[in-house]
């Protein structure tokens, strides 16, 4: 799917004036809404492009993977808004005090993570050139690598101060100028200098202003600018606008540079080095077992969007040791995922589900596991599990040797060369033992490939939203090709499905639904009111009101049949079903019976769309039979 379908389709479930503040992180678009009740989690899993969406630390999480920026430039871009950070005017919500942190860390952090990774991946290449000897220490081109590989956490500060003000929603020039009086070259060399001189502070009125090093730092500026944004409100609503330019940002500069360098400043830094302190202590203390922790339930930090709350603690452990102690965990944490969805690679049938988790796992190697959690690991189950065993026991391998990372970096291979243990070899173990544990673990335990649900299944409404939900699964792919009999879309195996309608065939674009009318597939005419399997396979959904059904094939066909249009309102009543959903079935088995007159004298039409839902996965579906039709005989052509 185009990449600007995929926001359309993405705001038009959330619904655009639901929508209060809108950003995105490395791989998942997060949107506060007014009414979470308004949104349809299915619908949107249901999107081609979606790997998971939910509600997680009171913010709407769209896993989109790495074409995230991409999508959420196309939001922007419909919504005619800023590319970086959406806002309109927030409905207050009660939030509970882990959500409103949680979030806040996501806002402030989430567009500054770009950086982050660009300097940490130049930091990656200049360990490999300096240990290759490419590079002189003495020479200018060093002297240019350390320069950009540092930049962020030199600067961080003011970085900070503009994601800081948007998320909080104040001015991002005073908050620059806040970060600005922080790194004044007055308060930072008397810092470093303080030991030569004994000149530890400052006077302002007789209040003293501690010289404190605030490079890399991150509380004292976050809490300014939070601050600055009740102060610059209050100023601002009591100056007449004639005046406001000039005495708005004097009045909020007077009071919260003093107040940030006497009391914010000096506590924010005592906060982030007690908190550095004791994460170091509990990691020397009690390493294994925490290591062993935090790489096995990192992943599920991943699921519920919560990682990030880590970002803020591996920053602060940079800026003053050097290194981070729990980065490993964050490493092992996600290469386990990559081992794990590869031996699912290696276990599936399917050429084209195995064709994804190859792809996912080789993103997942390089740092990016949602693909690989959500399409696969946490589908299946079990990889999941082996993956979260195998990433704790190699976090904690390589803490035992004193392992850690001298760089923000997405977490993967090419991060290695920033890591450093009290022997490079131990990072290279532990990461061997979480890949390989994971992926022979999943080896040993296997999977239940039969057991998946797949994109037609999950629905469970009984309303008109619910028909829209189903629907939506296969209004993905172009009408050019769907409404195609005779054209082949490439070459390939053919994949014949047989009818599971006896009755009239109809040309899909000519039932009155403009989204089953956009589906790949064909509609057919019931003329016994009976629908029957049309291959060897398992129901993966069965609605509740019994009109409509999904099925997957042994060869990984996904199909939804629905009886009649609108009949979600009739709320099962003429219609009996057969089977059970995730019952296996056999070509030919009745499915479902349902009472045509009957349905027809409620005022419902009664043609049976007969949907391909993963034509994604395909070069093309074409109908080949026309006029009438019995059970089982050839309906589509799938060209794979």
């Amino acid at each position: 799917m185009k990449t600007e379908d995929l926001a359309k389709q993405i705001l038009d479930i959330i619904g655009v004036s639901n929508i209060t503040y809108a950003t995105h992180c490395a791989t998942r678009l997060r949107f506060n809404v007014k009414d979470e009740a308004l949104v349809d989690l299915k619908a949107l899993d249901r999107l081609e492009g979606v790997l998971k969406a939910q509600f997680s630390s009171g913010q709407l999480q769209i896993v989109i993977g790495a074409k995230v920026k991409s999508v959420f430039d196309a939001v922007s871009g419909i919504l005619d808004l800023e590319p970086n950070n959406i806002e309109v005017q927030e409905v207050k919500q009660k939030k509970n005090p882990i959500s409103r942190v949680v979030e806040t860390i996501a806002g402030v952090f989430g567009p500054v993570i770009p950086v982050l990774i660009g300097c940490g991946m130049v930091k990656s290449v200049f360990s490999i050139l300096i240990a290759m000897k490419l590079i002189e220490t003495s020479s200018g081109t060093y002297q240019i690598f350390n320069l950009i590989s540092d930049l962020i956490f030199y600067f961080f500060p003011f970085f900070l101060a503009v994601s800081a003000a948007k998320k909080f929603k104040t001015n991002e020039y005073l908050a620059v100028a806040l970060a600005g009086a922080y790194m004044y070259p007055t308060i930072m060399e008397g810092a470093m200098n303080a030991a030569k001189t004994g000149i530890s502070s400052l006077s302002f009125f007789g209040l003293p202003i501690l010289l404190v090093n605030y490079k890399s730092t991150i509380i004292p500026i976050i809490l300014s600018v939070w601050v600055m944004s009740y102060v610059y409100r209050f100023i601002d609503k009591r100056i007449p606008d004639m005046f406001k330019i000039l005495f708005v940002p004097m009045l909020v500069l007077f009071i919260m540079v003093p107040l940030g360098l006497i009391v914010i400043g000096p506590f924010g830094t005592y906060i982030g080095s007690s908190v550095a302190q004791i994460v170091t202590y509990l990691y020397t203390a009690n390493g294994v077992i925490g290591s062993f922790l935090f790489g096995t339930f990192r992943p599920v930090l991943i699921i519920f969007g919560m990682h990030y709350a880590i970002t803020p603690i591996n920053s602060q452990l940079i800026a003053e040791y050097g290194y981070s102690v729990i980065s490993p965990a964050n490493l092992t944490g996600n290469l386990a995922q990559a081992g794990a969805c590869l031996g699912v690679f290696l276990l599936l049938k399917n050429k084209i589900s195995k064709s994804g988790a190859l792809t996912s796992g080789v993103t997942a190697l390089f740092g990016i596991t949602e693909p690989a959690i959500f399409g696969y690991n946490l589908k299946y189950k079990k990889p999941f599990i082996c993956a979260m065993v195998a990433g704790g026991i190699g976090a904690a391998y390589i803490n035992v040797w004193g392992g850690g990372a001298t760089a923000l970096i997405l977490p993967g291979l090419l991060a290695l060369p920033t890591y450093i243990a009290d022997s490079y070899i131990h990072i290279l173990i532990g990461v061997a033992i979480s890949i390989s544990l994971a992926l022979i673990g999943v080896l040993i335990f296997g999977i239940d490939e039969d057991k998946v649900p797949a994109s037609v299944s999950g629905s469970t409404g009984t309303t008109d939203a619910a028909t829209s939900t189903a629907a939506a699964t296969v209004q993905n792919t172009s009408a050019e090709k769907m409404n195609s009999t005779s054209e082949v879309a490439g070459p390939g195996e053919k994949i014949m499905v047989g009818s599971p309608i006896n009755g009239v065939v109809k040309n899909i674009s000519e039932i009155d639904d403009p989204i089953f009318a956009l589906g790949s597939g064909a509609a057919i005419e019931s003329e016994d009111g009976k629908v029957f399997a049309p291959f060897d396979g398992t129901v993966l959904s069965l609605f509740p009101t019994k009109h409509a059904i999904g099925l997957v094939s042994a060869e990984g066909v996904e199909m939804l049949i629905h009886v009649g249009i609108n009949t979600v309102k009739l709320k099962g009543k003429y219609f009996t079903t057969h089977v059970q959903q995730d019952q296996k079935v056999k070509q030919g088995d009745l499915l479902i019976e349902f009472d045509r007159e009957a349905i027809k004298a409620a005022g419902f039409d009664t043609v049976v769309p007969v949907i391909i839902s993963n034509t994604y996965a395909y070069q093309g579906v074409d109908q080949v039979a026309v006029n009438r039709v019995a059970k089982n005989e050839a309906l589509l052509c799938i060209h794979t």
